[in-house]
């Protein structure tokens, strides 16, 4: 095993009224939007969360957030940990408020990502998506000397580590819109009709 998708899904998703994962987008939990992308990459998925009742109907393995880690840096912390164990030298993160996210992503992600590199980030309208990328194994060690020092931002890990961006075309949306709020659903309800 090389690759391991990992599913974000630990956020508190505080502006959105909690529950995030749950939430229905289309009569389908933004969970399942995820599962679904996740799903069509040939390799092992594990969902990532804070609290194993965020996604306590998920059959797969369910991985812990890393305690002591702060924010998002603390589910990629556990995948790469979890992944490098089970032999994997990269993941796939995938958060699970992106519902649109293209179909092609993993492919141009691996394409991207060159040996002296730690990371292929998706990119689209100039904004960095570094919860959307393809991570090796090793990125870990340089995160967690960070976080140890009190910077968490996805960005500085990213730029820390050695990356390359891959950027995607907007012309019928853009495919990394991310659910945070109540509003968010609904424009993302609206789009699909």
């Amino acid at each position: 095993m090389s690759l391991v998708v990992a599913i974000l899904a630990g956020g508190a998703g505080r502006r959105i009224g909690g529950d995030k994962p749950r939430r229905l987008l289309g009569g389908t939990r933004l969970l399942d939007h995820a599962l679904a992308r996740a799903h069509s990459v040939a390799a092992p998925i594990i969902m990532v969360v804070r609290d194993p009742r965020q996604v306590e109907d998920f059959a797969g393995t369910v991985v812990l957030d890393a305690p002591g880690i702060e924010g998002p840096l603390a589910g990629l912390f556990s995948a790469l940990t979890w992944a490098a164990e089970a032999g994997a030298d990269r993941v796939l993160t995938l958060p699970c408020d992106m519902p649109f996210l293209p179909g092609d992503m993993a492919t141009r992600l691996e394409q991207a990502l060159t040996p002296d590199l730690e990371v292929a980030v998706a990119a689209s309208e100039g904004r960095l998506h570094p919860v959307c990328a393809l991570w090796r194994t090793t990125a870990a060690q340089t995160l967690v000397r960070r976080a140890g020092e009190g910077r968490l931002s996805l960005h500085g890990l990213s730029e820390a580590v050695g990356r390359t961006v891959v950027d995607w075309p907007v012309d019928g949306g853009d495919p990394f819109i991310n659910i945070n709020t109540a509003a968010d659903l609904a424009a993302a309800e609206t789009s699909l009709t």
